[in-house]
């Protein structure tokens, strides 16, 4: 048995989507909402060939991985997250590059020299980054009108995955993958009025104008922080949400808290823009944080730490800490 294991993100889905488009395989998928990260786990040890792993940190899978190395499956793993110590393992062949700037459907790309990369620049929307898209389309020879869709459906994408159970999720990730996988440029997606981007389009512009009309809970110099309630459109607003606010506030932090069922926070933590670093070591200082330079994530951060956590941010950003 073979499996492909993916973050349940724009980048974790285009970036599967790349690499079976040119290598066609019906491996089993394991994937999840973004921030299912502890996916290898889930893969049995026994019976299994080959695994291919995408858009989660291998820092955070490193047990897992070591266990299927140590019991010779051959293992592709593509990443731009916190990696940790990298196994070395001649069945390993592991591509991790930690540049803000990069994201695992370029470095996908880069692997198949570009053979599908529209969804390359896709997938870099999806993942906020903004610039580097802006100027992969530039390269590529599209319009602005063409770069905007793009955009668009990357963010689209990344937008259902967030959610504290694929039950707040308009589409299970590995369904939305399977359907995306019918349309080998983005562009078909947006003529044909039945693909997925047409039910995401209506269900976040409800979702975006919720939490628009929320002021902030905290707002200072460097940083600001935002709360949302406990109900499904703003778990699956949260992310992009967060996005949305460092594009309109590049030279600040934000935070977005949703309230979780067990009364602790969910955190979506966005370095600003324009100093694409700290989010990975700010959220790695509380339990169950975690992440990378430019946007990080607390899982379950108690009522009681957020004014630590304001603190941290703010201090941090404002170059108290280092």
């Amino acid at each position: 048995m073979n499996y492909d294991v993916f973050n349940g993100d724009a980048d974790g889905i285009i970036s599967l989507l790349q690499l079976r488009l040119a290598q066609p395989a019906n491996n089993k998928l394991i994937t999840g909402v973004k921030r299912d990260i502890e996916l290898l786990k889930t893969v049995p040890v026994v019976d299994t060939d080959e695994v291919v792993v995408l858009d989660i940190s291998m820092e955070k899978n490193i047990s897992a991985l070591v266990k299927l190395l140590d019991s010779g499956v051959k293992v592709f793993y593509a990443d731009h997250h916190r990696s940790g110590d990298i196994p070395d393992a001649a069945h390993l062949n592991a591509l991790i590059d930690l540049d803000p700037n990069v994201c695992t459907g370029l470095l996908v790309d880069k692997w198949l020299d570009g053979q599908f990369r529209l969804w390359a620049i896709t997938a870099a929307y999806g993942d906020n980054l903004f610039t580097k898209a802006d100027q992969l389309s530039q390269e590529a020879g599209l319009s602005k009108e063409q770069s905007e869709q793009l955009k668009q459906l990357g963010i689209l994408i990344n937008y259902n995955g967030y959610g504290s159970s694929v039950e707040d999720l308009h589409f299970h990730p590995a369904t939305l993958y399977q359907s995306l996988l019918n349309y080998p440029s983005p562009f078909d997606l947006f003529t044909d009025k039945r693909s997925p981007y047409w039910v995401l389009h209506d269900a976040y512009e409800a979702d975006m104008a919720n939490a628009l009309a929320i002021a902030p809970r905290y707002e200072g110099e460097h940083f600001a922080l935002f709360e949302l309630p406990d109900l499904p459109w703003a778990r699956r607003v949260s992310g992009v949400y967060g996005n949305h606010l460092a594009n309109q506030t590049p030279d600040r932090a934000n935070g977005v808290l949703t309230l979780n069922a067990d009364n602790t926070y969910t955190v979506s933590l966005r370095a600003p823009l324009n100093n694409k670093q700290g989010a990975g070591d700010i959220c790695s200082q509380f339990a169950t944080g975690g992440g990378r330079a430019a946007a990080a994530g607390i899982n379950a951060l108690a009522k009681d730490d957020v004014k630590q956590f304001i603190s941290v941010t703010e201090r941090y950003y404002s170059g108290q800490i280092t």
